[in-house]
């Protein structure tokens, strides 16, 4: 006996799935940021060596393909003996820590209010517009510094920092989408249903907004990674004794022609970290945005 037509037959079940799995660039990006996130939170089972360790009969040892190395040092020492692919391991945690916290925090901020200012319109609008302008009147990374510095250095206030200054780039962007949606059909039916204000603003307009906001809060990510590597540079971040990737810069610098690789090793991870979240972004925006798939 034949069995019955479906409509669903010879589809696949997850097409969100497969679509998010078949983009290239959100394969990269996401695929390096999960190999991140692994290495964070295992750093003390896969780190060689004690990151603090020091050994200054083995300072400034080279990299394993240059003449000299050691194979018990994959990528060198630095000038006090610590081995570089540790510290550069466990460096990689307070990466990801602010990244993820700072970047969550900027994001949960700037996009209530630019939902409000998009929504609302009149003086809502006008009054979070404003506050947005002042707010970019400052340079970024000197109102980074200013805030640690009245602070105290620290993860947390680190976080804090990035949070009060990028929560401008959240809501500017939702404001604007927001105003989209809110003249949409779907929306004008909503309200021609009897819906009130706050659930046409977060059952409705909300969810229609999230691909922007989950790309741009991927984006954001990565610019909390350099904002953490410059403050740790000028030794505003967490203590000394805590390894960091701007700290390892930081020290690099100062030998430079004697032990590149100090410098030249978180360089390279802040730069592949920086790049894979923003094509983890730019991925997450094309898989998600029906407009950007036609």
């Amino acid at each position: 006996m034949p069995k019955p037509f479906s409509r669903t037959r010879g589809r696949p079940r997850f097409p969100a799935l497969i679509r998010l799995l078949q983009n290239p660039k959100l394969g990269l990006g996401g695929g390096f940021v999960l190999l991140l996130v692994i290495i964070a939170v295992f750093a003390p089972a896969i780190a060689p060596h004690d990151p603090l360790e020091q050994d200054l009969m083995a300072s400034a040892l080279p990299p394993f393909w240059l003449a000299g190395a050691d194979p018990a040092h994959l990528l060198g020492t630095d000038d006090l003996g610590r081995d570089v692919l540790s510290r550069l391991i466990f460096g990689s945690r307070v990466a990801l820590t602010v990244a993820v916290v700072a970047g969550v925090a900027a994001g949960t901020v700037g996009s209530l209010l630019g939902l409000l200012a998009g929504y609302f319109d009149g003086w809502t609008d006008i009054a979070v517009s404003r506050l947005i302008e002042i707010w970019m009147a400052f340079p970024a990374v000197l109102l980074s510094i200013l805030i640690v510095a009245i602070l105290g250095s620290g993860v947390g206030t680190v976080i804090v920092a990035i949070a009060i200054i990028d929560w401008t780039r959240f809501a500017r962007v939702i404001r604007a989408d927001t105003m989209a949606n809110a003249q949409a059909d779907y929306v004008v039916a909503a309200r021609t249903l009897g819906f009130g204000r706050w659930t046409i603003l977060f059952r409705e307009i909300l969810p229609n907004v999230m691909p922007g906001l989950i790309a741009l809060l991927a984006m954001e990510m990565g610019i909390a990674v350099v904002i953490e590597a410059i403050l740790s540079f000028v030794g505003l971040s967490v203590s000394s004794d805590t390894p960091t990737w701007g700290s390892m810069i930081a020290s690099g610098r100062q030998i430079i022609y004697q032990a590149w690789w100090v410098f030249a090793a978180p360089l390279a991870a802040v730069f592949a970290t920086v790049l894979a979240f923003n094509q983890l972004g730019d991925g997450l925006r094309r898989a998600l945005d029906p407009v950007m798939r036609r």
